[in-house]
């Protein structure tokens, strides 16, 4: 029981930091960073995954927390950042 519960919670946490990576970044890019044009490089959505499994693995030494979670953190903003890209390209200019 303890176990399913535990679980149960590692994967809340788990699938909050992955969607909750993806929308902020996601909303950043399209936001503050549409007039930057470093944003458009081939290799920023990379390198942002990078740094967010960084910085999630900064945050494995909480419980519940463990280096999967980082990596999906860190999937969920490099996928945010490229998706926030797309969205720049689509919209009219001012």
């Amino acid at each position: 029981m303890f176990e399913f519960i535990g679980n149960f919670l590692w994967l809340a946490i788990a699938g909050f930091a992955s969607v909750g990576g993806y929308v902020t970044m996601k909303r950043f890019v399209r936001g503050r960073l549409r007039f930057v044009d470093g944003v458009h490089r081939r290799g920023v959505p990379l390198v942002a995954g990078v740094a967010g499994w960084g910085v999630g693995l900064l945050a494995a030494i909480l419980p519940f927390v463990t280096p999967l979670t980082a990596v999906l953190f860190g999937i969920g903003i490099g996928t945010g950042v490229a998706a926030g890209r797309r969205e720049i390209k689509r919209l009219p200019s001012p």
